[in-house]
């Protein structure tokens, strides 16, 4: 399109971690990609972990999937939903991986007779895996560094910067600061030092910071501008607020009326001739901010705590909501919580479930009351990936009084174990990466609720389990309502079960929740939310 040489854009961060360096960079994105450039992000996350799919979603929120079955850190989730473009394994790198890969390189042989050490073989990785992308045919690739500038995890991600800012040149890349002006309210003042030392800290890694994006709680004065501009070695106009929004999809808006996209175009030589093109962004906030209509769905799950383990879901309602011009209120349930005798209460209010996925055994038994409540009581139940299983139990148990019906994953000795080990898993000891993940093929049975919804019978969505529907049990299963309505063609692999009779009562294996974007919000997601307000 441009038959320009890849331009690259590096988002750090200082004073404070989760400043919002994912949504910066994917609003930055939006922007770049509206005026018709071809953008994608990824993030280097300075942990020792492979990937993030051994950690507790407690510890670092949900691990989200690429299509290529990639376990990914969240904010791959933010990029895909703001840019509604697709990322991919390369678009997430770990400390971790990239110390995997230079040292298998040892072992090989590949560097004989060197010494291995951080600069240059750790450094010359991490280039090569930010470079990676830029053989993709991507004008501009935004690369958000994880923590924050100072952290022992992420020298070597800075240093690689430095050598990569040199190696490039002034016009091929550009530094975006992220950081914290933290207002004391003993003063009423906001204050910059933590700011001026975080760029300092910087600098004396070698890097200039070429735009400076500043969080805070208040609207920055002229003057506190002015200052960072001098103490930051940063042009005013470089100098951006980024005020706390009520939506994240509000920021994207915010940062253009600064001209934060015109100042990053201009950093890098690029033309700013195409305008942004953000109406279908702006009809959506639209409707978001004035819905017509209010439901209250509870989402059950075990990481209630910390919301961001849900990320993808809550995300998902919040477009299908604003699609269908409604409110979705989310009561967060723990399912640890639930029992027979305060079910009714807990679920009085709310107008429907989502039984989240997770793993391991805590709260199971609160989800199986919670689903037979809503089963029984004709609310709407949409269950994913582990609520889909214990749907299956649900009714296995209290349906077709098979007692002590249960996944394997909680009772390797239950008589009627409804779900079962995938066969490819059976020999699997490794914990990490070694889930059936990424994008799998499912025809729906013709006719059926699934079909409607999405319009088809060939999908593809994306999974994260380890464990399936036992088809033994399916003729039973048929002959009580309870139908196996999605399978996936290759393996037979139930897919998807949905309840004849039930005003919306559907379970599925995968993650639809993972391919919900504010452009494309998914089908799914609309058609519960559309259910529930009907009922």
């Amino acid at each position: 399109m441009h038959n320009l040489s890849t331009k690259y854009i590096f988002v750090t961060g200082g004073v404070t971690s989760s400043l919002g360096k994912g949504i910066v960079s994917a609003s930055l994105g939006l922007l770049l990609k509206s005026r018709g450039y071809n953008v994608t992000i990824q993030k280097l996350d300075p942990y020792i972990n492979i990937d993030p799919g051994t950690l507790n979603p407690y510890e670092h929120g949900e691990c989200y999937v690429t299509e290529d079955g990639a376990e990914t850190d969240l904010d791959l989730g933010h990029y895909e939903r703001f840019l509604n473009s697709q990322t991919s394994r390369d678009n997430n790198v770990t400390t971790g991986r990239i110390y995997q890969t230079v040292i298998e390189k040892e072992r090989r042989g590949d560097f004989l007779g060197k010494t291995v050490q951080v600069i240059p073989h750790i450094t010359n990785e991490i280039k090569r895996r930010i470079k990676i992308l830029g053989e993709k045919d991507y004008d501009i690739i935004i690369t958000e560094i994880g923590g924050t500038v100072g952290d022992i995890e992420s020298l070597p991600y800075i240093e690689a910067v430095r050598q990569l800012k040199w190696e490039l040149g002034d016009r091929d890349s550009v530094v975006i600061h992220l950081t914290l002006l933290p207002f004391l309210s003993s003063s009423g003042e906001l204050k910059t030092k933590p700011s001026q030392h975080s760029v300092r800290f910087l600098m004396e890694s070698g890097i200039m910071a070429d735009v400076l994006v500043c969080r805070a709680e208040h609207e920055i004065e002229t003057g506190i501008r002015k200052k960072l501009a001098q103490f930051c070695n940063v042009d005013l106009k470089n100098v951006i607020e980024c005020m706390d929004m009520d939506t994240i999809y509000e920021v994207p808006l915010a940062l253009k009326k600064q001209g934060f996209d015109d100042v990053v175009l201009d950093t890098l030589g690029l033309s700013k001739e195409k305008t942004a093109n953000l109406e279908n962004w702006m009809d959506f906030l639209k409707k978001y901010k004035n819905p017509t209509k209010k439901v209250r769905i509870a989402l059950v799950g075990k990481y209630v705590g910390l919301q961001d383990s849900y990320k993808s879901i809550s995300e998902a309602f919040i477009h299908a909501g604003a699609w269908l011009e409604t409110e979705v209120q989310i009561s967060w349930i723990y399912s640890g919580d639930i029992k027979e005798d305060n079910v009714s209460d807990i679920f009085g209010e709310v107008e429907g479930l989502l039984i989240a996925p997770g793993f391991g055994d805590r709260g199971i038994e609160g989800k199986v009351t919670a689903i037979q409540y809503a089963r029984e009581n004709k609310i709407p139940v949409l269950g994913i990936c582990l609520g889909m299983q214990m749907m299956a139990v649900e009714f296995a148990r209290n349906v077709l009084s098979l007692e002590g019906a249960n996944s394997v994953e909680f009772d390797s000795e239950t008589p009627y174990p409804v779900i079962s080990l995938m066969e490819e898993q059976k020999e699997v000891v490794k914990r990490g990466g070694t889930m059936r993940l990424g994008a799998w093929d499912c025809v729906l049975e013709k006719g059926s609720v699934l079909e409607k919804i999405y319009g088809k019978e060939n999908i593809s969505e994306r999974h994260r389990h380890r464990y399936e529907f036992n088809s033994q049990f399916t003729d039973s299963f048929k002959m009580y309502g309870m139908v196996p309505s999605g399978k996936n063609p290759n393996t037979g692999l139930i897919e998807t079960i949905e309840l004849k009779g039930h005003p919306f009562y559907v379970g599925v294996q995968y993650h639809p929740e993972y391919k919900s974007t504010v452009a494309s919000p998914h089908p799914l997601f609309i058609s519960f939310i559309r259910a529930v307000s009907e009922k």
